[in-house]
């Protein structure tokens, strides 16, 4: 046969090859193209003609519209999961067990965005015109749930206060919060910073509430101009601390709390160079429990999340719902718990029922 080419458009722009040009060819059916393209040849298509249709195929470059099949079915193996600022390390927890979950039969589309930012319904809705089987969106608010509008199988994951929109696996991370600004009170820390995430998604408003608002029961301070916010970035959090400690240091702050663990690892990064000693000087916690934080100098207290959990359970929820089945429980929360480490000291009195992990 003679080699192939690609037909230009009017723009000049090469033209998508189709099954119809693989079949002329090949001198076979599209029927046949189609055949031996998803593998389905036994006892239907001879020797000669899956040779030919192969030679064709290469020849041509054609590839197979899985997408497009899918589409002509009314629906995709597409599972899509929209999360905000993919940059935290534990997302990658939340995705293994999303995917595990899943299994072979579907495939994981990830919808990210830039560090900082939250996820646009109009950007997500252009996804849906895959027609995926289901979505899941981590960590999301009630205004993009309200315009993003889905009709089809979804399940939402971290999304404290969002019940009413979909089923959701949440964790209960004002537990966790509570139990850390009771550990830095009975240990005698009287005024505390706290590092916060810029993204504004629910589960860091409801993890800070719920530690100002136990740190406040207990007598401990936490000042307006002792908060700042970051990226989720060791970088971005070790240059707001640094600007920020030489007022948190003369106000008398002892100990600064973060939102995620990846903005403490920045706090102890600028700490060694502003020879801040912790937790002597300073006491530093974060939130999220990643591995680094058990072998950090000095390790870090955080309040653990199981991110791999939240992730299978919330793939579990969706398959459910995509193969039709009716959710036993349809809300799910999983625990948080509080990890003491060598990042927090006992300035006085000692951590009450609290004991190190």
């Amino acid at each position: 046969m003679e080699s192939a080419e690609r037909v230009q458009t009017p723009q000049g722009r090469a033209q998508r090859v189709t099954a119809a040009m693989v079949a002329s060819r090949a001198g076979v059916s599209t029927a046949t193209v189609s055949l031996v393209a998803n593998g389905k040849t036994q006892g239907r298509v001879s020797e000669d003609n899956i040779s030919r249709v192969r030679q064709a195929i290469a020849e041509l470059g054609y590839v197979v519209d899985g997408i497009g099949s899918s589409l002509a079915k009314g629906v995709s193996s597409i599972v899509i999961l929209v999360a905000p600022d993919i940059s935290n390390p534990f997302f990658a927890k939340v995705i293994a067990g999303v995917r595990e979950a899943l299994g072979s039969d579907y495939q994981l589309l990830l919808s990210v965005t830039d560090a900082g930012e939250f996820p646009q319904a109009d950007d997500v809705r252009k996804l849906l015109a895959l027609r995926p089987a289901g979505l899941l969106v981590d960590a999301p608010n009630a205004l993009f749930l309200e315009e993003l509008s889905v009709t089809g199988p979804l399940v939402l994951l971290d999304a404290p206060g969002l019940e009413a929109y979909a089923p959701s696996v949440n964790l209960d991370v004002a537990h966790g919060a509570r139990e850390l600004a009771a550990h830095l009170a009975e240990s005698g820390h009287t005024r505390v910073a706290y590092m916060d995430s810029v993204t504004g998604t629910a589960t860091f408003d409801v993890r800070r509430a719920a530690f100002l608002d136990e740190a406040r029961a207990r007598g401990v301070s936490v000042a307006d101009d002792h908060t700042v916010s970051t990226t989720i970035d060791v970088g971005a959090a070790a240059a707001a601390f640094a600007a920020a400690w030489p007022v948190w240091q003369r106000a008398g702050v002892t100990a600064v709390v973060c939102g995620t663990d990846t903005h403490a690892y920045g706090v102890l990064q600028e700490a060694r160079v502003a020879g801040v000693r912790i937790p002597e000087q300073l006491a530093v916690a974060g939130f999220d429990d990643l591995p680094y934080s058990a072998t950090s100098n000095p390790s870090l207290t955080s309040v653990h999340l199981p991110a791999t959990p939240l992730g299978l359970k919330a793939g579990e929820q969706l398959r459910g719902l995509m193969e039709g089945r009716v959710l036993e429980q349809p809300q799910v929360t999983l625990e948080s718990s509080l990890v003491v480490r060598g990042s927090t000291a006992q300035v006085a009195g000692n951590a009450g029922s609290l004991s190190a992990h």
